[in-house]
């Protein structure tokens, strides 16, 4: 964990601060991912459940978390997998009780086999017992089976706990604030996929596959030893107008755009990017303007995302930009006004703009305090994403608008100064885009 940028000392200072929020006469319960299966004796590839890693780091499945704040022998309980040699020459290495104490930092560690007989006594004198309902409805059933025994006599215990409450409010507002590492890891992450979205705009050509250009994604992910953070969209034509398309499998098409939505994690951190250029390298007249106006649209959005402003500041900015672009080259009729009180624009831009960024690529924490849209605080990371969409199908407008569907997207830190992009190496003017593509041309 020493090369890591998330180290031991944050994530135990994380566990700290959780503790304190549960306090004294609370436990809270936090399990890890296990592996899946896909078929016969074949894993689908491991990845730690998000509340877990953010606790711990500990990256082995089959892990469980239990804060017991005031604890004589350590607030901190891990359980995982014991050390077996057998089993680690086909599955690798593991870190085993003593490294769970000596490099992750853990108070204490126990099998986790042994669970079922060692946490209730962690639960005992405890009035609140914390979990994440509803997450896993497995688990929230051994939790409580667990306080059942305690109730039930299995133990001698004079005052079992009482209530199961909801820990998600409280760890995913912790979570919604990101540190200096946090960040760091985040800008990493952004980084290598904006290297994966320049390098795509360099190869694709017509002919080329959306597929063919999925795998130059890859490519750059695996090469630096990344994962994708969610399945990439590579939308060509049409296809960019279906807003979760991964089919990926057709062929792009000269005279067309393609959407590519595509991100990957650094020590689990997701960078969400999207751009969109042309199949060819050139833009034509009515792609290029349907591209100014989203354009525009994000630039508005990104102004706003500053401490003190409302989380939907930026959404109302961007649906003002895109309605008054979608009047002005006649998609809409009537006034801008009247487009965004009825709603009419919706018809071309569906979608909020952005949402919360971190473990998960829509990131956890509450957008609405009170029924109000949350003001923004340093710290927080968001996607900025307006776009425009004008399917094949969409009779009642010109034909030259049809079969374009345009998203820009970037990975914004809320800080107390101005907007910090960490997604800002990607081109996403129009001059940029075609000097990438054409740098022969550009030169």
């Amino acid at each position: 964990m020493s090369d890591s940028i998330i180290q031991a000392n944050e994530f135990a200072k994380r566990r700290q601060d959780l503790a304190e929020m549960v306090g004294p006469n609370g436990v809270a319960i936090i399990p890890g991912a296990s592996l899946q299966t896909r078929n016969s004796d074949v894993h689908f590839p491991f990845r730690q459940d998000s509340d877990f890693w953010y606790l711990t780091g500990f990256d082995e499945p089959d892990a469980l978390l239990v804060l017991a704040p005031g604890r004589e022998q350590g607030e901190a309980v891990l359980f995982c997998r014991d050390r077996d040699p057998e089993r680690e020459r086909w599955d690798g290495p593991r870190a085993g009780l003593e490294g769970a104490i000596s490099r992750y930092g853990f108070d204490d560690a126990f099998p986790f086999s042994d669970a079922d007989e060692v946490v209730p006594g962690l639960m005992e004198g405890r009035e609140k017992v914390y979990c994440n309902l509803g997450k896993q409805l497995a688990f929230d059933q051994r939790v409580i089976t667990w306080m059942n025994r305690l109730h039930q006599g299995h133990r001698k215990v004079a005052h079992p706990p009482e209530q199961l409450a909801a820990l998600g409010h409280t760890l995913h507002e912790q979570r919604l604030i990101k540190s200096c590492a946090e960040i760091k890891a985040m800008r990493q992450s952004a980084q290598l996929a904006a290297s994966a979205h320049r390098r795509l705009m360099n190869v694709c050509r017509p002919g080329m596959s959306e597929a063919q250009l999925s795998a130059e994604l890859m490519h750059e992910f695996h090469s630096q030893g990344s994962e994708v953070s969610y399945l990439p969209i590579v939308g060509g034509g049409n296809n960019a107008c279906i807003l979760h398309y991964i089919d990926n499998n057709q062929v792009l098409r000269d005279g067309d755009l393609v959407l590519v939505d595509a991100g990957c994690e650094v020590e689990k951190y997701a960078s969400d990017i999207t751009r969109t250029f042309p199949v060819n390298g050139r833009f034509s007249s009515p792609q290029q303007a349907l591209y100014e106006v989203v354009l525009a649209a994000q630039i508005a959005a990104i102004e706003k995302a500053q401490a003190g402003q409302a989380w939907l500041a930026g959404h109302d900015a961007a649906v003002n930009v895109i309605a008054q672009g979608l009047l002005d080259l006649g998609l809409l009729q009537g006034s801008l006004s009247e487009c965004v009180e009825s709603g009419s624009y919706r018809q071309f831009f569906m979608h909020k703009t952005g949402h919360w960024l971190g473990l998960d690529v829509h990131d956890v924490g509450d957008y609405t305090v009170d029924g109000a849209s949350r003001e923004l605080e340093p710290g927080m990371v968001l996607t900025i994403e307006p776009g425009i969409y004008v399917p094949a199908d969409c009779t009642d407008v010109e034909e030259r608008w049809r079969g374009i569907g345009i998203r820009i997207e970037d990975d914004v830190a809320v800080t107390r100064a101005q907007p910090d992009v960490l997604s800002a190496d990607v081109p996403k003017t129009i001059h940029e885009i075609e000097a990438l593509m054409n740098p022969s041309k550009a030169a």
